[in-house]
């Protein structure tokens, strides 16, 4: 297999995807390619549980077409695994057979079990979550996964899903009000055959096409700024808000709803009941979407296997070394800053201008991790470039609010360019927030400023009060001149957020 590149193909019982992953520079694999195709193979499973020919006929053309797609990226090696549909057939032997007499890759069927790792395997790799449940509804099965701790609990594969449902319990495009019932008690009954998600009062973890596309239609609909779908949240009334919309209106118009797949209109319904009855039976009013899923999983099984370690340590640190990979990031010298920031912080703290807990901690580190980014794009406007970034890049193990409020303290110039920023989600935060957001951008950009030469020439920083203001004391180890020409030139926004004139005087040792 060519050593940059990863394909694997995704048999569902809905949909069939070819998915072509690049390593890229960081280790981690990024999509390059990636193939649909609508072959609804559930729909030719027989009653006795056979994939009729048709079926069978429909995934090796399909296959087909893919093939022509690895073989142009000259991939040898595909990983192709199947779900639900292919291992209920009672004649999956003579599909695995005509699979491998006519395809370049063979066909590996998974077991319930592996289906729900390997979802479950994907959340717990890419979101923030500690504890949770996961739900992965395909066309023919829907797994659920119980996590604590991000070790797995419990699992559970239902032998039905969005399509499935959709055939035995909605007769034309749409459901009847006596439809939707049937199908309400049929899932909440299924659901307390579990004991183990009754009541669990933990976040709701969604994975597949069905999860993203009602979180797509929740973003066009409450027209949401932000970019991305993954580890976006919802809460009960908003599942509820998108169900009733949906159910209120015509098969044609919802074939035209922005963020639906029209090949999704007639089971989308069947699907939302499922994350409604869900939320019910574990008393939540969490569910967020993970875009990683069963094909992820899989990778990071396949990638780890020569570590022995296929869960990440630390989510979020993953993520920023990949982002430091991606734009350069000089990790000495943000060690170098970061000590800086902490140490203002902790004598502002100890001083009375600010209140700095461990939360606020964190995110100055994080801060000091990604400010400036953006002038990897551009120098003269790295602030804005910064924030874009941030704002709308997927960021593993945080959440979009979290991640906004990253790319605010991460592109702090000035109290204007953050209004300018923050306008559109100011209904995010409160007034206290803001402020605390601007106070921390302050001191990285301070932080900054002392070591404006990249030469780490601190060796201590003190902080006393001077008559009507501060004194701050710097003691370096080499000349501090451009350190002091910054320092002049950005302490203004230090001194407004805390609203008392700064004398910085700086002595060699």
């Amino acid at each position: 297999m060519n050593q940059e590149k990863y394909a694997i193909v995704d048999i569902g019982s809905n949909t069939m995807r070819l998915v072509i992953y690049l390593r890229d520079k960081s280790g981690r694999l990024k999509e390059i390619q990636n193939v649909k195709a609508v072959a609804r193979l559930r729909n030719y499973l027989t009653e006795a549980g056979f994939l009729e020919d048709k079926g069978i006929d429909i995934l090796i053309n399909t296959l087909h077409s893919f093939q022509e797609v690895t073989r142009h990226h000259q991939l040898e090696e595909v990983k192709c695994v199947a779900t639900a549909t292919i291992r209920q057939a009672k004649n999956q032997n003579e599909v695995l057979a005509r699979v491998k007499n006519e395809i370049d890759f063979s066909m590996q069927i998974l077991s319930e079990f592996e289906e729900a790792y390997f979802g479950y395997l994907a959340v717990v790799n890419s979101t923030p979550f500690e504890s949770g449940i996961t739900i992965d509804i395909g066309g023919g099965s829907t797994e659920l996964t119980y996590f604590e701790d991000r070790k797995l609990i419990s699992y559970h594969s239902f032998p039905f899903g969005a399509l499935s449902l959709k055939k035995q319990f909605v007769k034309d495009e749409t459901p009847t009000v006596e439809e939707l019932n049937s199908l309400r008690v049929f899932i909440i009954n299924q659901f307390k055959t579990l004991d183990w998600i009754m009541n669990k009062n933990l976040p709701i973890i969604g994975i597949g096409g069905s999860a993203r596309n009602m979180v797509q239609v929740h973003q066009e609909y409450t027209d949401y700024p932000l970019a991305g779908v993954h580890q976006y949240m919802m809460s009960k009334q908003d599942v509820n808000e998108i169900n009733h919309f949906l159910q209120s209106i015509t098969f044609s118009e919802m074939q035209r709803v922005e963020g639906l797949s029209k090949d999704r209109a007639d089971i989308i319904i069947p699907a939302m009941e499922v994350f409604k009855c869900l939320m019910d039976c574990v008393d939540t009013d969490k569910f967020a979407l993970s875009r990683k899923g069963l094909r992820d999983g899989v990778f990071y099984e396949e990638l780890t296997k020569e570590f022995g370690l296929s869960i990440f340590p630390n989510v979020i640190e993953e993520s920023f070394y990949e982002l430091a990979t991606d734009y350069n990031i000089n990790i000495n010298h943000v060690f170098n800053v970061t000590e800086s920031a902490m140490k203002i912080a902790q004598l502002l703290n100890k001083a009375g201008y600010s209140s700095i807990n461990k939360e606020d901690a964190k995110l100055i580190k994080r801060g000091v991790f990604v400010y400036n980014l953006g002038s990897y794009i551009d120098s003269e406007s790295s602030s804005q470039h910064t924030f874009y970034l941030l704002a709308n890049r997927t960021i593993d193990g945080l959440l979009h609010k979290e991640r906004l409020i990253i790319a605010l303290i991460a592109s702090f110039t000035s109290k204007a360019a953050f209004k300018r920023n923050v306008t559109p989600y100011s209904q995010w935060f409160t007034k206290e927030e803001l402020t605390k957001y601007r106070l921390l951008g302050a001191i990285i950009k301070f932080a900054y400023s002392l070591h404006a030469t990249k030469r780490n020439i601190i060796d201590h920083i003190g902080l006393e009060a001077k008559g009507e203001g501060l004194l701050l004391e710097v003691t370096c180890n080499k000349d501090w001149k451009p350190e002091h020409y910054q320092v002049e030139k950005q302490k203004k926004h230090l001194e407004k957020q805390i609203k008392k004139s700064i004398t910085v005087q700086f002595s060699i040792n």
